[in-house]
């Protein structure tokens, strides 16, 4: 790989807002830490707001702004539809940003193009399983973005009250519900918890460092073929 384009991946793997280690980089990149380590020092020198040092980690704190670019009619209606789904079965932060970020996209356009987000023949309706998901879909997110715990109460699909301690890793969207893939210090093991069974989340105050038998990696290991 070209160092241009492993310095454009690196800007990509950034843009989550999370603490990334040198050591996770370069494993996914498939170069040496070392390398990884020279890569982070061009970006800051050239001017992108990435935030970290050696032996802790880097993140990016500021948006980076994309060169301008041209879309086609498809490729627009596609942006549109993305965002209807998130309009609808995201929580009001993320609602918010999609029409930012259309308004945008909108306006650098050379010329108006056929119809808007409400001229493509689309509506999209949200089943009540995700609406009662979009109360702590906020605290969620940002749980999983800064690596801190968790604590939620919780009420199983059979009826029965929890209180668990959490480590959250992902959601997920199934058409009629999202759900949370988190490690559980309760039960010292994976769990998926239905967001709208969530009844409330709050922060414990603690952040958690990344453990390779914790991860969402080791999660999705359990499903491979053998």
């Amino acid at each position: 790989m070209r160092r241009t384009d492993r310095l454009f991946d690196l800007i990509q793997l950034l843009r989550d807002g999370r603490l990334h280690k040198a050591s996770n980089l370069a494993e996914k990149m498939e170069v040496s830490v070392r390398t990884i380590y020279r890569d982070m020092d061009t970006l800051v020198a050239s001017g992108i707001p990435v935030e970290g040092e050696r032996g802790v980690g880097y993140i990016l704190r500021a948006p980076v702004f994309m060169p301008p670019m041209a879309l086609t009619q498809v490729e627009l209606e596609a942006l549109h539809l993305g965002a209807a789904l998130v309009r609808q079965t995201a929580d009001p932060e993320l609602q918010e940003a999609a029409e930012r970020m259309l308004s945008k996209v909108d306006r650098a356009m050379p010329e108006p193009m056929f119809g808007g987000i409400d001229g493509f023949g689309k509506e999209i309706f949200a089943a009540p399983e995700v609406a009662a998901s979009f109360a702590q879909m906020p605290i969620i997110r940002r749980a999983i973005r800064e690596r801190q715990v968790l604590m939620i109460d919780y009420t199983t699909l059979d009826g029965r009250q929890s209180r668990r301690r959490i480590r959250p890793l992902q959601m997920e969207y199934w058409g009629r519900a999202w759900t949370c893939t988190a490690w559980c210090e309760t039960r010292e093991d994976f769990r998926v918890f239905r967001v709208d069974h969530i009844n409330e989340a709050l922060l414990a105050g603690q952040i958690f460092d990344e453990e390779p038998e914790k991860s969402l990696l080791e999660y999705l290991k359990r499903f491979e073929a053998p």
